[in-house]
């Protein structure tokens, strides 16, 4: 069924088809998306999910350029029914990408964006040549230069727009592709409200107030709100992934994964693919692959890898994360253990709320495909709130990348010190533990108060949160990790059951904050760290569970600042 060379990184679909490589029929976009009539679409898929290649292939059907290149839609769907063949080639294209407009400033962003712009009317120079541009109008033609003010870039699309109308009697259809790459930079780099004022002239010139535009299609990766550069835009169809609209055109459904492993004599890989590739959901379509992940793991004849996550674009995610409040942190450590949570999601993505609104976190990570979609709970007449979601890591290769990414907190100069507590924590040294620990809390933790929004009075437990990552990503698979969080920091402790129960013993952690009006100096504090473990029987479940109580180590940590004391209880 699938023939051809399973290779990555092709985005162009006339190399693709002319080159003989691994594709699978994805046409009947064309047809949904030209029968769904609207004027403008905005489509959001994650990173790697085919929007490039479909945007290619879009163009290819409908440009002039490519009248005579029926060829490269022949055994395809879209190529069954006798209107598309006619339509084929029969309309003006403009095709722009921001995929590599990526700057650390708004002036550096701008110009990328004026040299797109003026390749595009060197792409069209000819119209210079065919007396359909008055002297003005080609005064404004040779205005178009990298480096152009704001007021000539907004403009230059509906300008040459008209200009292709007059040359070819027909309106054009306006292809845009990652339009929103530029947009996370600009959050990242924080020049956000410039680049918002930028792209809302420009954005509105070329698909709302354009009269020879024929249809519009843009595609992205997440759906910024509507407030901030689609303001006032009455034409807008969005298509997210919640969408049951081209709810197939993007990503490879599981029919398609199981007959491509097939053919290419894989076949008896499918459960492994499924647990590792498995578990994106665009409408009610579930069991929807990455694309790239599949034809990776054909290329390299079966091999399991975290191809997707090995890709660029995660700078945005590790972001938000690693600076995020005591909520993100909290249910990082929940999905890493393979738990699910409920949040409320607004697919509008507000930027200027990342750093003030869990939610809005999430819903960036629903967008981005970091996250699945269990179950949604319909938003009824009388609800203020969005709908609510059940939430989980999409896939085992996404777990691997939340994984890797919690290490790569602690890849620094003193990730060796972290290293070292953890041996002193198993060896039961306590000097060791004291040591150690002191050097993390001057150094590593420091990366865990970042976030822009962070309270200095949530501090202890974003230290918190960070140790348990930290403990999580380094300890996995040997203890089961636990934490019981009954009412804010002074009651936090954490478990560590071992597998193996005849190399390892058991841990219990009890971590307190010094109050200055209690208790009178650290050593105090640590002593009513132990004192709670006895009170509160933390030790119940293990004992319960067959654990001698010799076997079972416990321990206080006791915090001022910086400073921490560690002791161990009987």
């Amino acid at each position: 069924m699938y023939k051809g060379k399973p290779a990555i990184g092709y985005q162009n679909f006339e190399e693709v088809r002319a080159g003989g490589i691994f594709y699978v029929d994805k046409t009947d976009f064309i047809r949904e998306w030209w029968e769904c009539a609207d004027k403008v679409t905005l489509i959001t898929r994650p990173r790697r999910f085919g929007k490039t290649l479909n945007m290619s292939m879009t163009e290819c059907f409908f440009s002039r350029k490519y009248a005579d290149r029926g060829d490269l839609f022949s055994g395809l769907s879209i190529w069954n029914e006798e209107k598309y063949r006619q339509l084929q080639g029969t309309y003006p294209v403009i095709f722009m990408s921001f995929a590599n407009v990526k700057a650390s400033t708004c002036r550096k962003m701008e110009y990328k964006i004026t040299e797109l712009l003026a390749r595009l009317y060197e792409q069209n120079s000819y119209l210079l040549d065919c007396n359909i541009l008055s002297d003005n109008e080609k005064k404004y033609f040779h205005k178009i230069q990298p480096g152009m003010g704001d007021e000539i870039a907004s403009g230059a699309v509906n300008a040459i727009s008209e200009f292709i109308y007059r040359y070819y009697g027909k309106n054009v259809i306006i292809i845009l592709d990652e339009y929103d790459t530029p947009m996370q930079e600009a959050w990242i780099s924080g020049y956000w409200d410039e680049a918002v004022a930028f792209f809302r002239g420009l954005f509105n010139s070329t698909f709302k107030t354009n009269a020879h535009m024929e249809r519009g299609l843009i595609t992205g990766i997440t759906r910024i709100s509507k407030e901030s550069i689609f303001s006032d835009f009455n034409n807008l169809k969005v298509v997210t992934t919640t969408s049951d609209a081209y709810a197939t055109s993007f990503g490879f459904t599981e029919e398609e994964v199981f007959q491509a492993l097939d053919d290419m004599g894989l076949g008896q890989e499918k459960q492994g693919v499924k647990k590792w590739y498995d578990g994106f959901s665009f409408g009610s379509q579930t069991d929807i692959y990455n694309p790239w992940s599949i034809i990776s793991f054909i290329s390299e004849n079966g091999k399991y890898k975290p191809y997707w996550s090995n890709t660029s674009g995660n700078g945005l995610v590790n972001t938000l994360i690693q600076g995020g409040n005591t909520d993100i942190k909290r249910t990082t450590e929940e999905l890493l253990k393979g738990s699910s949570f409920e949040a409320h999601i607004d697919e509008q993505i507000v930027f200027e709320h990342l750093n003030g609104s869990t939610n809005a976190v999430w819903s960036l990570l629903l967008a981005t495909g970091y996250l699945k979609v269990l179950h949604v709970e319909p938003v009824n007449a009388d609800d203020e709130h969005d709908a609510l979601y059940t939430l989980a890591l999409t896939n085992f290769e996404v777990k691997k990348l939340f994984r890797n990414m919690v290490k790569g907190w602690f890849e620094n100069s003193t990730a060796a010190v972290y290293n070292e507590f953890i041996k002193a924590l198993l060896m039961n040294d306590v000097d060791a533990m004291n040591e150690f620990m002191n050097d993390i809390t001057l150094h590593v933790f420091s990366n865990f108060d970042t976030a822009k929004s962070a309270s200095p009075k949530d501090a202890p437990e974003r230290f918190y949160h960070g140790f348990v990552l930290g403990l999580i990503v380094a300890l996995e698979g040997r203890f089961q990790i636990t934490s019981n969080r009954e009412s804010g920091f002074g009651r936090y402790d954490v478990m560590l059951t071992p597998a193996d129960r005849e190399r390892d013993d058991a841990y219990i952690m009890e971590f307190k904050v010094h109050k200055p009006a209690k208790e009178k100096d650290l050593q105090e504090t640590l002593a009513n760290a132990l004192a709670q473990i006895e009170a509160k029987r933390y030790d119940a479940d293990l004992t319960a569970a067959g654990i001698e109580p010799a076997r079972i180590r416990k321990y206080g940590f006791a915090f001022k600042g910086k400073e921490c004391l560690i002791g161990a209880g009987t």
